[in-house]
């Protein structure tokens, strides 16, 4: 006697066989796991006719128990399985390459377009023209050839302007780029100025077009070091990129201004703002911040006092952050150390220097972090000053 089972099994079994390999989409919530499709490719540009494209989707969640469906030619059928797979186009244009994944009962879906370029299409040379003041603002030379390297220079700052706030203009010249061969020609300069941000959303952080043009004025540039990636486009549809480093560093002077004193048992003191810049992961990260304080050994109306020297001044320069913590100062110079500078007529004036190193900026707890900090004046002596002057420079490069 046949047993009536064995229609039904054979039926079910022939049915699941149909549906291996098919996907479908989740209408439960039986598992957390998420299920996301990622992939990459390489190479990302400069893809021409006839060249093998290498697709990855190891960066798929979950790393395990995933089928992969390769759509290469946007034809909504199957070219390829497998976590890599590898593709060449036959014609020139914009593919669009859908990855889709799935864990037996959730999907996901990720789309990426490419561009294919003629097999016998050259790419061009990008090239920022490096450049640099030729000197500094103590008049110094500078030899650079590598990087971009300016001087904010404000030596004659008013004292109702105790602020270091000026920013500059930096030219961004392309015109070295070449197109590749001499049919054709760039069509397209972007200038990407924040290497670590990724403006358009595209995958790549050093491709923006924050600016565009052979050549630009990237302006209100503040005290710095940066990055600029310069990507440029030619008539074949090939790219290349290049990039530069620029340093804008700064000194400001006061000069001839008075010191009061201290008359009420609390030292006088003279706020000047200065913003810092500590970011590691920009790559933006400053060498030294120093000041530089000039000022007479004994004001020149000052009478002392029988039996005491109360003339001999003595001003110092206190570093404080944003914290209001008290990072460093002058106090503990003694009055016959007070002669730096190349400069200093140490037979009449002190000169003293307060010299913050990179490591004071750092955000660690041994440290005072970057930001608002305050470059203090104090005198803590009876008689008023008036002092030849304050320099402070902050070194980026």
């Amino acid at each position: 006697m046949k047993s009536a089972f064995l229609p039904i099994l054979l039926s079910s079994v022939m049915v699941l066989s149909t549906l291996a390999g098919c996907v479908f989409e989740d209408t439960s919530s039986s598992s957390d796991a998420e299920v996301l499709a990622v992939f990459t490719f390489s190479p990302s540009n400069n893809i021409r006719t006839g060249d093998v494209v290498s697709f990855d989707a190891s960066s798929s969640t979950p790393s395990n128990g995933l089928t992969y469906r390769w759509d290469f030619d946007g034809d909504g059928s199957i070219d390829d399985t497998g976590r890599t797979a590898e593709w060449n186009f036959d014609s020139t244009g914009e593919k669009t390459i859908d990855l889709t994944v799935s864990d037996g009962s959730k999907t996901s879906t990720q789309s990426k377009t490419l561009n294919v370029v003629e097999a016998t299409a050259q790419p061009p040379k990008a090239e920022i023209t490096q450049y640099a003041d030729d000197e500094d603002c103590s008049n110094d030379d500078l030899d650079e050839n590598t990087h971009i390297v300016l001087w904010i220079c404000e030596m004659d700052k008013s004292m109702t302007d105790r602020d270091v706030s000026a920013t500059t203009t930096v030219t961004l010249d392309a015109s070295d780029s070449t197109a590749g061969d001499t049919s054709q020609y760039i069509s397209e300069w972007h200038w990407d100025l924040d290497s670590e941000t990724d403006n358009d959303n595209d995958g790549d952080s050093e491709n923006d077009a924050d600016l565009t043009g052979e050549s630009v004025d990237w302006t209100n540039v503040a005290p710095g070091e940066y990055e600029v990636n310069l990507n440029v486009l030619n008539s074949a549809g090939m790219t290349d990129s290049d990039s530069i480093k620029v340093y804008v560093s700064y000194a400001g002077q006061w000069s001839d201004f008075e010191m009061g004193g201290n008359t009420s048992g609390n030292a006088q003191t003279l706020d000047f703002d200065v913003n810092i810049v500590y970011d590691k992961d920009k790559g933006n990260t400053i060498r030294k911040a120093v000041g530089e304080l000039t000022y007479p050994q004994q004001d020149g109306d000052c009478t002392n006092v029988p039996g005491a020297s109360n003339c001999r001044a003595k001003l110092d320069i206190h570093a404080i952050n944003e914290e209001d913590e008290e990072a460093a100062n002058t106090s503990d110079t003694g009055l016959d150390q007070r002669t730096d500078g190349d400069n200093c007529d140490e037979d009449s004036n002190d000169c003293i220097h307060l010299t913050l190193s990179s490591y004071m900026f750092t955000d660690t707890e041994s440290t005072y972090g970057d930001g608002e900090w305050i470059f203090q004046i104090r005198n803590e002596k009876v008689n008023d000053l008036l002092v030849e002057s304050f320099v402070i420079r902050l070194h980026y490069r």
